[in-house]
């Protein structure tokens, strides 16, 4: 088995997958060959729709691991009071004991982007066990917002512009009042940045309080205020940017 270790997850490493071999002995009916194949298949079913969905964070004297988890996609965040480390992340499976990530984007190793990463980890109440390392569930805060959006219109000179869906994309993970959104183009292994914080969404007013940003550190702590709308299913986005430059983006569900 080779270990290959991830920079982000703490004292985690990247599995190759085992393959076993069952020897079966000559006498043992072709039945009892069909109902343990088909028990396993059962099994693995469901294993696999075991539900994980929030955000979990751990702390690692003054380093944060933040770890959100909404529609069958994560994201693993690793970032300091005011300075911001990395991210990885991509659509997820969980069994109730390993965590198997497809990775799509990984800014400090991107040679990572395409494989795919097994974290064995104990689920307990409100709470991720990894490998020692504790993810504490953050307290649940539901809102119309919560999911996995794409970036798929932008307003430019009074003009609405569509955004073809490619492989270069611009994602946002909202869950349980976390936001991260991630710019990325998994075809190239291409990362063009990211940034997130706490988020709260009611009625039109939308905010956001900046925890890190990769571009520019002195953004942290600041908050920027919104107005937001939920039509036909699209997110429309609107008022200043972080740089002060006015915006307005619609938003879809990235299914």
């Amino acid at each position: 088995m080779i270990l290959i270790p991830t920079p982000l997850y703490p004292t985690l490493h990247l599995f190759n997958q085992d393959y076993v071999t069952l020897s079966v002995p000559s006498t043992f009916c072709m039945q009892n060959i069909l109902f343990i194949i088909l028990a396993a298949v059962c099994f693995t079913s469901q294993a696999q729709t075991k539900q994980l969905v929030g955000a979990f964070a751990a702390k690692q004297g003054d380093t944060t691991h933040l770890w959100l988890f909404v529609d069958n996609y994560s994201s693993h965040i690793t970032y300091k009071d005011r300075k911001y480390i990395g991210t990885e992340g991509g659509p997820f499976t969980f069994d109730g004991q390993i965590i198997t990530v497809q990775t799509e984007y990984n800014d400090i190793a991107p040679q990572l982007v395409g494989s795919e990463l097994k974290i064995p980890t104990k689920m307990q109440t409100h709470q991720l066990v990894l490998d020692g390392i504790i993810y504490k569930r953050k307290t649940s805060k539901p809102q119309d917002l919560d999911g996995l959006w794409r970036i798929t219109g932008r307003q430019s000179d009074a003009q609405m512009s569509q955004i073809p869906k490619s492989s270069r994309k611009t994602i946002k993970i909202m869950i349980d009042g976390f936001f991260q959104w991630i710019a990325i183009n998994p075809a190239v292994k291409g990362f063009y940045g990211t940034g997130g914080g706490h988020y709260s969404f009611s009625n039109t007013a939308y905010t956001e309080h900046i925890l890190f940003f990769s571009r520019d550190n002195t953004r942290v702590g600041v908050q920027l205020d919104f107005k937001g709308e939920l039509k036909q299913g699209q997110w429309h986005h609107s008022g200043n940017s972080s740089k002060g430059d006015p915006i307005y983006e619609i938003w879809s569900k990235e299914i």
